[in-house]
């Protein structure tokens, strides 16, 4: 009997179930505390970034469809890290002029979070973005052609988390950790800090069969 906390769930093997443009199923072999072995699946992902982008005592939000919730969620200005080996810095500067129409001058880490870690291997990088500007926005496609942006009150982002009006979970978390660094409480870390939980077998795997620099393609 091993001590909780002590086990290795050593893999024994993985067979790849799907290979979407955006995602894969695997299915691994796991060995479990009493030596027994369990199936367990496990989506790949990318990863991603999103950002929040602080004007006075407001923040950038859009509002977006999202098929699997079946209606619009607010978000914040957010993307994948679906190009080969970039930095999710560089990453975070594209979405947000995607998405938003600005640049910023002053950038920070404020989390690192897995969104679903009992199924998704999925990462996300959330930065604050200050001493903002706008810039040019391209032409937008699919659901980005319908996506609203709003400048909100941060006091009222924060309400609106309260109030389950805010649920999409990287905007939570986003809100909730700014809340805590613009009103002094907390610090922000440095947006060279390692992005140690940043997915990769999805990517290696892509990077490995060519399918770069954009690791969507077929």
């Amino acid at each position: 009997m091993t001590h909780p906390g002590s086990h290795e769930f050593t893999v024994t093997g993985s067979e790849l179930l799907v290979d979407a443009p955006i995602l894969a199923l695997r299915r691994d072999q796991v060995v479990m505390p009493g030596g027994e072995t369990a199936d367990r699946e496990i989506v790949e992902h990318f990863g991603a970034v999103a950002v929040v982008a602080v004007r006075g005592t407001e923040i950038a939000m859009v509002r977006q469809y999202r098929r699997s919730a079946g209606r619009r969620l607010w978000e914040l200005p957010a993307g994948l890290l679906d190009i080969a080996e970039e930095d999710p810095l560089d990453c975070a500067r594209r979405e947000l002029a995607e998405e938003a129409g600005l640049a910023a001058a002053d950038w920070s880490l404020l989390v690192d979070m897995f969104t679903s870690p009992g199924v998704f291997d999925e990462a996300v990088r959330i930065y604050l973005a200050r001493d903002l500007s706008e810039v040019d926005r391209p032409v937008a496609e699919h659901e980005e052609a319908d996506m609203e942006f709003a400048w909100i009150p941060l006091d009222e982002a924060r309400g609106k988390v309260m109030a389950g009006e805010i649920n999409n979970a990287i905007a939570v978390a986003g809100i909730m950790t700014a809340a805590e660094v613009l009103a002094g409480r907390a610090k922000p870390r440095d947006v060279g800090t390692p992005f140690t939980d940043r997915p990769n077998a999805l990517a290696n795997r892509r990077i490995a069969a060519g399918r770069t620099p954009d690791m969507k393609q077929p």
